[in-house]
């Protein structure tokens, strides 16, 4: 069933999330229920139908947090997030806020099989200084490399590497923040989410070809 167009996020959606920040129990969520689904999950939705034919289906993330080894045990996340994956095993991603909107592409967390093809794609004096070119031109679109990172060169590999900084990744990601304007109840918001999975593609293919999705089997649960 279709969720209509997409028309952006009302100023009700950082309103409810203002409100969460300040009072993150069940019994504001219970109140505001209404609230959420309306202006916060709904549009999410519908961005999933405008997405879904170019980039896959995308995929909520629980509004619940996982407090069991947390000290914090207030209930609620204070953001929606929703993800896809590309079929090179980069991940699309986009969340809301109180503080604005968020955007970004690329492979949030490698396993150790896709870790191990990454470090010797980035010291191969050919493919490595192709990934720095890549991000360099991200950095001047105004995009932030993100990704975790090791404290020091990953076993194998010299401290003083000329892509040391890179070899420390284990993850390589290109986001794109914005703080609240009024462009985010407009169907602008949508340009901006894609722009930024668009522009992402060079470091999707790249990591597509050298790094790959993992082959290691699942964990068992």
């Amino acid at each position: 069933m279709s969720n209509g167009p997409f028309n952006g996020w009302p100023d009700e959606a950082l309103d409810f999330f203002r409100g969460l920040e300040a009072d993150n129990t069940k019994s504001y969520w219970v109140e505001h229920q209404d609230q959420y689904n309306d202006a916060v999950k709904g549009p999410m939705l519908a961005l999933a139908d405008e997405v879904e034919a170019e980039f896959g289906p995308l995929h909520l993330f629980r509004p619940y947090r996982d407090v069991r080894f947390s000290k914090d045990k207030t209930p609620y996340k204070t953001q929606i997030g929703a993800v896809t994956e590309g079929e090179g095993g980069e991940v699309y991603y986009v969340a809301l806020s109180a503080t604005g909107l968020m955007a970004a592409a690329g492979y949030h967390m490698m396993a150790n099989d896709q870790i191990a093809r990454f470090c010797e794609a980035v010291d191969d004096d050919t493919t490595g200084p192709e990934l720095e070119v890549i991000l360099a031109a991200l950095r001047k679109r105004g995009f932030e490399i993100g990704g975790e990172a090791l404290k020091t060169a990953p076993r194998g590999y010299p401290r003083d590497h000329p892509r040391v900084t890179l070899l420390r990744h284990k993850g390589v990601t290109a986001a794109k923040t914005w703080p609240p304007a009024r462009w985010l109840d407009t169907r602008a918001a949508l340009k901006k989410i894609t722009d930024v999975w668009r522009a992402t593609r060079p470091l999707d293919e790249w990591l597509a070809e050298q790094v790959g999705p993992s082959t290691e089997p699942p964990p068992e649960r």
